[in-house]
């Protein structure tokens, strides 16, 4: 029997070759904070020290526990695929987290195990939403929210926040936006936020929940920051509504950024429906992020202590920041980060934060990656790292010339 030979590989003029349109998705905005993470590390690459106070990265390690757990795994290499939603084990300690911390019943079959909170947004805007849905977000908020809606042709709808709302949507912007033309399909609140820190007071969290409702609203909840409060306690939105969706995460308050592991609490008529897109976007989440994960449930303590660390940082930078001129803040109820108002210094924070990092070698994150429209004067400095580190950080800063001279740029 004869074989076709191939034919000879064709070679391709570069000069001529048609340049091919990459999808409108690839056009998606960039996540500034990792462009300034990663210009921090070329800075390290070069033997220069930095401080970071760009990313939310807990400077503590995961829990004891959770490492002991994930040594113990590999050893038994007992780390195959697990089901699409998670482990039993750990549905079923998230549930009686919910009990634990909320006073909320929830049930095991209603929690989806991701991989990381990121997941659990795409996989959320993707069983809610069509093409074309509009989803209400605040502003300032975060950036990935809008990136991700936008690159699954869903509309971010700007849901505008001040000093006169406390940095929070309120019952009446979220109505207004619903009864103009396209109305809202779904809104995304964060509380406490990113990057402002506020968070939502029960009775207003009480309020939108039902407005939700009433007008056929999807809401979805982002609790990762929940643990990490210093004025006032959080609840969830849960306790208000069964059919809202909270997205979670281990990655802030149990320190486990890299595992990327997180959950969802869905209503029990969706939990099929994102179990299959989970099936066929991630098969399931790191096996050993979830041993880890459902031993960090246990470990109070260690954990408590880390908070303890921010709320100290939170304290040392809401005194130091405003003696060097950065005495803008909005008010912080949790999360670790501090969002300065530094327009009287410039107009262009990311040449801003960009000056800061060569000069002084702290790096933050510009307003702009959270607010298109009034970010420019706006800087991001995140507390999670060491007291240190937040010391050190004052130092340079305050013998920089830049906030010495109260000049800036693009003023």
């Amino acid at each position: 029997m004869a074989f076709k030979t191939s034919p000879p590989a064709r070679s391709i003029d570069p000069e001529r070759a048609v340049a091919r349109a990459a999808s409108y998705r690839s056009a998606i905005d960039s996540f500034i904070v990792m462009d300034v993470m990663s210009r921090a590390a070329a800075r390290e690459a070069s033997g220069q020290r930095v401080i970071h106070m760009e990313v939310g990265q807990p400077a503590s390690p995961a829990p004891e526990l959770a490492r002991e757990a994930a040594k113990r795994a590999v050893d038994a290499n007992a780390l195959g695929y697990t089901l699409a939603l998670g482990t039993r084990p750990l549905r079923e300690r998230i549930a009686q987290y919910y009990r634990d911390s909320y006073g909320v019943s929830v049930s095991p079959g209603r929690v989806v195990v991701t991989t990381g909170s990121s997941a659990g947004f795409v996989l959320a805007f993707l069983a809610l939403f069509d093409v074309g849905a509009r989803v209400g977000l605040p502003e300032p908020g975060y950036p990935c929210y809008r990136h991700i809606l936008s690159a699954l042709g869903q509309v971010p709808v700007a849901i505008e926040t001040g000093e006169a709302t406390r940095w929070m949507p309120t019952v009446a912007s979220i109505a207004a936006l619903s009864e103009a033309p396209g109305g809202l399909d779904g809104i995304l609140i964060a509380s406490p936020a990113n990057p402002t820190g506020t968070m939502l007071e029960p009775e207003r969290l009480r309020a939108i929940s039902r407005l939700c409702e009433d007008r056929g609203i999807w809401f979805i909840s982002d609790e990762i920051y929940h643990g990490l409060t210093y004025t006032g306690t959080p609840q969830t939105a849960l306790a208000h509504s069964d059919e809202a969706i909270v997205i979670n995460s281990f990655s802030k308050y149990f320190s486990m950024t890299g595992w990327r592991v997180g959950w969802m609490i869905v209503p029990e008529r969706l939990v099929r429906p994102i179990e299959r897109l989970a099936q066929n976007f991630y098969i399931a989440p790191p096996a050993i992020s979830q041993v880890a994960a459902l031993a960090a449930c246990d470990a109070h303590e260690e954990l408590q202590a880390n908070v303890a660390v921010y709320a100290r940082n939170r304290a040392l930078l809401l005194e130091g920041l405003p003696r060097i001129g950065l005495d803008k803040i909005v008010p912080a109820d949790g999360a670790f980060y501090l969002y300065c108002d530094v327009g009287h210094l410039t107009g262009d924070s990311l040449a801003f934060a960009n000056e800061m990092l060569e000069e002084t070698g702290v790096a933050a994150t510009p307003g702009i990656d959270f607010d298109p429209r009034r970010g420019h004067r706006y800087i991001r400095f995140s507390y999670a790292g060491s007291t240190d580190d937040m010391a050190e950080a004052l130092e340079r800063l305050g013998r920089w010339q830049r906030l010495a001279t109260g000049t800036g740029l693009g003023t």
